[in-house]
């Protein structure tokens, strides 16, 4: 429509200068079409590009994101065409994401299944079983079973609720502070009768500095880990934990003088459902992956240094926030 504007105006213009001077006349009907022509030829370019762009967003609904389109000219349309392969990349990005969460959700109801798998049967066959003892003794024993089975598998669904809800955000963590020989006195308090009765020695620290974040969940992470050490610590050994602080983060390590991990297992430790060689027959392998999320919530991380026959030693770190 332009062009076709552009040219009638030339006409025109060539027609009215024909009857004042012929030259006059020429020369606005050739500049005049020279103008139309790189007009066209303009246009006609922007109009490719254009489509160029249009196949490349038809590729993306399509599901292919592999498409390199940046452009460093100049340009509106250059403009658009990096704006498009940011948008891309983000889409790309965020499909990624979506696939990882699938794989993640599928294995993840895998894992249940098969930890929820073993105290069922179990349940089933003690059921079976109750159902044709006659004698009391026996028949308690069954029920005994089914009920240590019962609050297995109820711990289990609790614990996997808590680490969903901490993986989507919403368990609320507050951010207050609190003295760390306080997170550590309630963190070892349950395991004092225990240690005690395993004949393991704990080392405690003399820290007179303050943490900012959530205790109680803290709290919750530390037992875990204190848990796993008093495990695979023998009768005799040591726990110490230690704790120090800097200007830039504040560090609390667990210790123990144990069996140790093999370092083929040691990068798995904290996986979800991952028990090693040495685990208790009794453990499903969620304590240690639990309480990296509620430390990793909290802007802190956790990592674990051993050697077979050598123990363990778990160093959390929180880090301030610098200003």
């Amino acid at each position: 429509m332009p062009l076709a504007l552009g040219a009638c105006l030339t006409v025109l213009a060539a027609g009215a200068l024909f009857f004042l001077n012929r030259l006059c006349a020429a020369i606005s009907l050739a500049l005049g079409g020279a103008l139309l022509l790189l007009f066209w030829l303009y246009t006609r370019k922007r109009y490719r590009r254009l489509g160029e762009l249009n196949n490349y967003l038809s590729l993306v609904c399509a599901g292919n994101y592999e498409l390199e389109i940046a452009d460093n000219t100049e340009g509106e349309l250059s403009v658009l065409k990096n704006n498009l392969y940011k948008v891309i990349a983000l889409l790309k990005s965020s499909n990624e994401a979506l696939a990882r969460d699938k794989v993640y959700l599928a294995d993840a109801l895998a894992d249940i299944s098969h930890q929820l798998k073993t105290p069922l049967t179990s349940m089933t066959v003690m059921t079976d079983l109750l159902k044709e003892e006659p004698q009391p003794q026996k028949r308690a024993e069954f029920i005994n079973t089914i009920d240590a089975q019962l609050t297995k598998m109820n711990w289990l669904i609790q614990t996997l609720l808590t680490l969903s809800k901490i993986d989507a955000g919403t368990v609320p963590f507050v951010s207050e502070p609190f003295a760390v020989s306080e997170l550590i006195a309630c963190s070892v308090r349950p395991f004092l009768i225990p240690l005690e009765l395993k004949n393991i020695s704990l080392r405690l620290p003399d820290a007179a500095f303050t943490l900012t974040g959530d205790k109680n969940w803290t709290v919750e992470a530390l037992q875990n880990i204190i848990k796993n050490c008093m495990e695979h610590t023998p009768a005799g050994g040591e726990i110490q934990i230690t704790a120090a602080t800097t200007a830039i983060l504040s560090e609390i390590v667990i210790a123990d003088n144990g069996s140790g991990i093999d370092p083929a297992e040691l990068p798995h430790i904290f996986d979800r459902f991952y028990k090693g060689k040495n685990s208790a027959s009794d453990s499903v392998g969620i304590g240690l992956a639990l309480a990296k999320s509620i430390l990793q919530r909290q802007n802190a991380s956790v990592t674990a240094e051993s050697a077979p026959g050598q123990g363990t030693k778990f160093v959390i770190r929180f880090y301030k926030s610098i200003l």
